[in-house]
């Protein structure tokens, strides 16, 4: 995140900007205590990191089909994708 900051964000403050909203986010989806504002914020926070593999290609991978494990993430984040749109399918639904 600094590095796609470009060096405007201190990293400590980036690890902050990271850890705290996927804690809460995380959180809330499990409680289910503000849902549709965690959806919400976990949205705009995908927002926020898919554009990193396409900002910093060399960093998310070591070879096409091989991800390092900044790439990794990216993967596991497209699954938390696909679970939270099922959550907001069924669980938002009138």
């Amino acid at each position: 995140m600094t590095e796609m900051a470009m060096g405007l964000i201190p990293a400590p403050a980036c690890l902050l900007l990271l850890a705290v909203p996927g804690t809460g986010i995380g959180l809330a989806l499990l409680t289910g205590f503000l849902l549709r504002r965690a959806l919400a914020a976990f949205f705009l926070h995908m927002a926020g990191v898919f554009p990193f593999p396409l900002v910093l290609p060399d960093t998310a991978r070591h070879t096409v089909a091989v991800p390092a494990l900044e790439g990794q993430y990216v993967i596991k984040n497209i699954v938390l994708v696909a679970a939270c749109l099922h959550i907001t399918a069924g669980g938002l639904t009138p």
